[in-house]
């Protein structure tokens, strides 16, 4: 099996992010968990412990007996089933290259041992470290250089739903695998530092490519540095920082209800879905707790046991079917504590504000009334 440009080793990285190529990652596993790129999957030429044992050698006797000791260790049946799983890839993902840490002998080896089954697939020039540096670079490049446009509002406003409906926005929260608050941890975990690094360079490449095509700034949330422990890249946040902002407007109504919905329901079923239904709402209660626990010095002890209490009696409702009584702490929490610290936070920002409006008048600001320079006079939508 072979493809026209079988032999022709990848250096197009653009071309590689910006259509998500499939990707087969080389390297050991524990070289893929600390950062990988959205499109790759680990099928490597050696295990954790093989590759510590090949390095081991190449220190203390040369690369050439790390080499004999590297075909000692992958052989026979091993072997075999290492190169039908990047046959099996290649077969499925013909469009697709391998890469390992510098586009060096473990690529060039899987590479060999693919041929000899009769199968030709490319590997990527420069492996990892290049296409990382390569994301480092255009990601530098399109802070410094693109329009950013900011969705800014008070918690619970559903400026995520707003984002995903634009197609030259970047949604964070998304890459993060976060709810982007105190209370926004989700099942799974978040990603290694690394990995959403190289998914927000990755996603600022293709929204730059929209942005260019509609005339528009790439839309991103207004976020702090930190979602959830996933930190934004300092480009990033310098170039936000400075950002034109669109705020959206909702009722106190509006976002308790929505904070309910998503924070609440959704959650317990995501939950739910992770861990089974007893350990999966058990987990949902705990984290809760865990989140208000968290930012207790922040809310003040009267405050702080006044919302446990709140909180404790609406789980045990909850646990009995009625869901209702969360809405008292979350109105108190929305008024209480992010209310008046996002306020705070952006009355230092509000020469930066160049439109205002209910839901209505933002979705139509965002995709119809946007274009080209965002230093205009301020205004205001509402329907």
């Amino acid at each position: 099996m072979s493809r026209p440009d079988a032999k022709a080793d990848a250096n197009d990285f653009r071309h590689i992010f910006l259509n998500d190529i499939p990707l087969i990652d080389t390297r050991a596993p524990v070289e893929f968990a600390k950062g990988a790129f959205p499109t790759s999957i680990s099928l490597p030429l050696m295990t954790n412990e093989e590759r510590a044992q090949v390095g081991t050698c190449y220190k203390q006797r040369g690369q050439e007996e790390a080499i004999k000791l590297g075909h000692q260790l992958v052989q026979g049946e091993v072997k075999a089933q290492r190169v039908n799983a990047w046959i099996d890839f290649a077969t499925q993902n013909p469009q697709g290259y391998l890469y390992c840490w510098r586009g060096g002998l473990r690529s060039q080896i899987c590479q060999q041992w693919m041929h000899e089954a009769g199968c030709d697939f490319p590997r990527v020039g420069g492996g990892y470290k290049a296409m990382r540096r390569f994301l480092i670079d255009e990601f530098e490049r399109i802070c410094a250089s693109q329009s950013l446009l900011l969705l800014g509002g008070r918690t619970g406003c559903d400026k995520t739903g707003l984002v995903q409906e634009v197609p030259q926005a970047v949604d964070l929260e998304q890459l993060a695998n976060h709810l982007g608050s105190s209370f926004g941890r989700r099942p799974g975990g978040q990603p290694t530092q690394l990995n959403f690094e190289n998914a927000v360079a990755v996603a600022m490449l293709k929204a730059e490519q929209q942005s260019q095509q509609l005339g528009q700034p790439i839309l991103l949330e207004d976020e702090g540095r930190l979602v959830g422990r996933c930190s934004l890249p300092l480009p990033l946040t310098k170039a936000m920082s400075g950002s034109a902002i669109v705020l959206l407007e909702v009722s106190l109504e509006e976002r308790i209800e929505h904070t309910y919905r998503n924070y609440i329901l959704n959650r317990q079923l995501e939950w739910q879905q992770h861990l089974g239904e007893e350990a999966g709402f058990d987990a949902f209660a705990d984290d809760l707790r865990q989140s208000l626990h968290r930012v207790r010095r922040r809310l003040g002890g009267v405050l702080y046991q006044a919302l446990e209490q709140l909180l404790s009696v609406a789980l045990e409702q909850h646990r009995q079917g009625n869901t209702e009584l969360h809405r008292q702490w979350i109105r108190a929490l929305l008024v209480e504590y992010y209310d008046p610290m996002y306020d705070y936070q952006l009355s230092k920002r509000q020469q930066l504000i160049v439109f205002r409006g209910d839901r209505a008048a933002v979705r139509d600001y965002l995709k119809g009334h946007l274009k080209g320079n965002l230093q205009t006079t301020p205004q205001t939508g509402r329907h």
